[in-house]
């Protein structure tokens, strides 16, 4: 009894320890927007690996370095899982050898990082450029894949049969803990959060200890003889080259934005001429909005006579800059032939167009701006362009081989290297601090679906009027009631909707975010003044 007394402290120490240690090196950094991340480290396969995979792909910054530190966290997942599953052998059932489970819980981590090495890079583009639908389709692979590797670091045949129900339920549920600790941990200020990842890590244990009593146990195993395992694994894989077709079926498609402000006449109260922009990979065919003081932006720029051109969606696809000095055209334009102050109302990348116009260029005419959809803290990683080495080098050859393989049987409308993402790394100082920070002499606010509140780690994000409304991306702009907002916001009313459920939201996604990369690290962006809400947690601050 002694004996099985010990080996459960032992566990639950060796399972809290290391979430302790995490914890402490991000609280001295220190790093905030990373804090929920720590519970992981002792989590069940393939979380674990998840936790690792992510931090090596955006803390990495040549390809010595990355194959170096890929295989210290496959050494190093190896040894603590067999370290783990040895100690949470169920009492009575006869244990492999040490020798075996280090040797097979090396495996199961080369694989892991294998199989989840894709996903976990689909997390860092979304970082990279703060999209909900990455985020969303990384995670359901760790879900599908966690019963199948938690038997493969334990039993000998843990290709063939569909695991229990049990097994299915114990991951499923860690996969909960560990949502909500990452909440906790944000929750709590300072050093306490230390003693609550260690808490989540003793729960880690307890869950070793189920897990691995139901793949060790013999069981009654439907489809005994199938190599359900390798399927899925295959199907995993197969998935993450899929998603990026997903994803462009899920978001929002071109050509498909017309909200009431184009085909309706502006009421009176309204004294501004208005210029309409819309997102990425959007289309306009030329057609005129309902009120001559309305106009839709282009990216393709102006004719002749001062009037936007019809553009395809590939035009959507050049840097915010370039974007945003044909907005300052479009803006002069407008301005002179109506003789009215001018409204910008953006949606997705068209409001990373109006911020990049708003900072970089006078705003001249402008007096207000609404934004849709803002990319919110975008820029949190970095991957170079071909042919150069530097933070998140592997990262970036990885999504170009994604990507590509999308592509072979029909060409996907993303690269990770078109024009705009890149401006979006390049600027990542600003976007990530100031894409919600008041501009003197002109009035903003930004309409955020809840969806964003996953887009943005836990923390200040906003110090501009906001109004939020359960929605995903995109999702906002043509509701009735939201476009009555905006008719009052450009008639100069006060429009704010803060959701309390909004923080909460963030808070429970904290976990599943890839940690930002430090200003400070990046020589790229060396030259910047900005704050580090990833370090401090507070948006609109200079260095």
């Amino acid at each position: 009894m002694g004996s099985r007394r010990g080996r459960v402290v032992a566990l639950l120490v060796l399972a809290g320890l290391p979430p302790v240690v995490e914890q402490a090196a991000l609280a001295a950094v220190p790093l905030h927007a990373a804090r929920g991340l720590a519970p992981q480290v002792t989590a069940v396969w393939p979380y674990d690996s998840y936790h690792d995979l992510r931090w090596l792909l955006v803390y990495h910054d040549s390809w010595l370095t990355f194959v170096l530190g890929l295989l210290g966290i496959t050494l190093a997942r190896g040894l603590l899982s067999a370290g783990l599953t040895a100690l949470a052998w169920p009492a009575g059932t006869p244990r492999p050898a040490w020798g075996w489970l280090v040797r097979r819980n090396l495996e199961v981590a080369a694989l892991a990082a294998v199989v989840i090495s894709p996903w976990a890079a689909l997390s860092v583009a979304f970082s990279a450029v703060a999209l909900s639908w990455y985020l969303f389709a990384s995670l359901g692979p760790m879900l599908v894949l966690a019963p199948f590797l938690v038997r493969a670091g334990v039993v000998a045949g843990w290709w063939r049969g569909l695991p229990t129900i049990e097994l299915f339920g114990w991951s499923a549920l860690n996969f909960v803990l560990l949502t909500l600790a990452g909440a906790l941990i944000s929750t709590t200020p300072g050093w306490w959060a230390v003693g609550v990842a260690g808490l989540a890590g003793v729960a880690n244990g307890l869950l070793w200890q189920r897990t691995v009593a139901d793949a060790a146990l013999p069981a009654r195993m439907r489809w005994r003889r199938a190599p359900v395992a390798p399927i899925a694994i295959v199907l995993t894989m197969a998935g993450a080259v899929w998603a990026q077709s997903l994803i462009g079926i899920a978001a929002p498609g071109p050509g498909v934005w017309r909200p009431p402000v184009l085909t309706e006449r502006l009421p009176d109260r309204v004294n501004h001429a208005v210029i309409v922009l819309d997102g990425h990979d959007s289309a306009w065919e030329g057609e005129a909005p309902a009120d001559p003081r309305v106009e839709r932006f282009s990216y393709a720029g102006l004719d002749a006579r001062g009037r936007p051109l019809p553009y395809p969606p590939a035009a959507t696809h050049r840097s915010l800059d370039s974007s945003s000095v044909l907005l300052a055209a479009q803006v002069d334009a407008l301005h002179r032939r109506t003789g009215r102050p001018v409204a910008l109302v953006g949606q997705s990348e068209g409001s990373m167009v109006v911020r990049t116009y708003l900072e970089k260029l006078p705003p001249g005419p402008v007096t207000a701006a609404v934004m849709f959809s803002p990319l919110v803290q975008a820029g949190r990683t970095y991957y170079p362009p071909p042919g150069h080495e530097g933070w998140g080098v592997a990262t970036g050859w990885e999504l170009r081989a994604l990507f590509w393989l999308a592509g072979r049987p029909q060409p996907v409308k993303d690269d990770p290297d078109e024009p705009f993402v890149r401006s979006v790394l390049i600027d990542a100082p600003f976007y990530r601090n100031r894409t919600l920070c008041p501009v003197p002499g002109v009035r903003m606010i930004a309409f955020l679906p809840t969806v964003s509140a996953a887009e943005a780690p836990p923390g200040e994000y906003s110090r501009i009027p906001v109004y939020q409304q359960p929605a995903f991306h995109g999702g906002l702009i043509g509701q009735r009631m939201v476009e009555d907002r905006v008719i009052a916001f450009l008639a100069g009313e006060r429009v704010e909707q803060p959701r309390r459920e909004y923080g909460l939201l963030q808070r429970l996604g904290a976990a599943w975010q890839a940690p930002p990369l430090a200003l400070s690290l990046n020589p790229v962006w060396s030259a910047s003044r900005e704050g580090d809400p990833a370090r401090t947690g507070r948006v609109c601050e200079a260095r």
